[in-house]
């Protein structure tokens, strides 16, 4: 049985409303480490905002924007209802990292985001998994190739996330994912299976919720 296949068992965290946290501009600024964590990574405009916002049913927590490059700091999610203190914490926080590949950025401001998140992958021992989001128009680039060697390199578990399905031919879906899984194959820390989503149309959510419990549970 896969992690896509397993029973959904997801409605107590991700029915329940979830609240933005904090914005972490640095390393000196994040949270204390408790629970876990799984991050959302990809290149700029890739649909991350729009994917949290699916994955939690709640269309403002995230913010979306036509600008690419708009997220420049490690936004923390929670579910609600938790006060944060002693034993009374959230069973997980959704990190959503600074897009990567926005070549019209100021080039200190890319230097800046990119050594935080690579501090990040580096030192934050509860975060369990990134979930690196691919344009299913676009497919694998080079900047994501760059990406997934440096989590390769930091030995940081991570799953591939097809986004935008709605926007390619439906009989085109399971081709990309089938030549999506075959060029991870080799890599050491992908996790095998390729979800493969649309957050207009609703589709793969159920699945990629599920990849995340599974990810997250001790």
């Amino acid at each position: 049985m896969t992690e896509a296949d397993r029973p959904v068992e997801n409605k107590p965290l991700f029915g329940n409303p979830w609240i933005f946290i904090r914005g972490v501009p640095s390393m000196q600024f994040l949270p204390p480490e408790g629970p876990a964590e799984v991050a959302f990574a990809g290149r700029s405009n890739v649909g991350k905002s729009s994917l949290i916002n699916a994955l939690t049913g709640h269309k403002g927590l995230a913010r979306t924007s036509n600008t690419p490059g708009r997220t420049q700091e490690l936004n923390y999610f929670v579910p609600d209802g938790y006060s944060g203190e002693g034993s009374d914490l959230p069973p997980m926080a959704l990190v959503d990292m600074p897009g990567y590949g926005y070549a019209q950025a100021p080039k200190a401001q890319v230097d800046a985001w990119t050594k935080l998140v690579f501090d990040y992958l580096r030192g934050r021992a509860t975060l369990k998994r990134v979930y690196v989001l691919i344009d299913s128009r676009h497919g694998l680039k080079k900047n994501d190739e760059e990406v997934l060697a440096l989590l390769d390199k930091a030995a940081v578990s991570y799953q591939i996330v097809l986004t935008k399905t709605d926007k390619i031919k439906a009989g085109a879906v399971p081709h990309l994912m089938a030549d999506t899984t075959q060029r991870i194959l080799k890599r050491p820390a992908a996790f095998p299976e390729v979800i493969a989503t649309s957050s207009e149309k609703g589709e793969g959510l159920d699945a990629l919720r599920a990849a995340i419990l599974a990810s997250i549970k001790p």
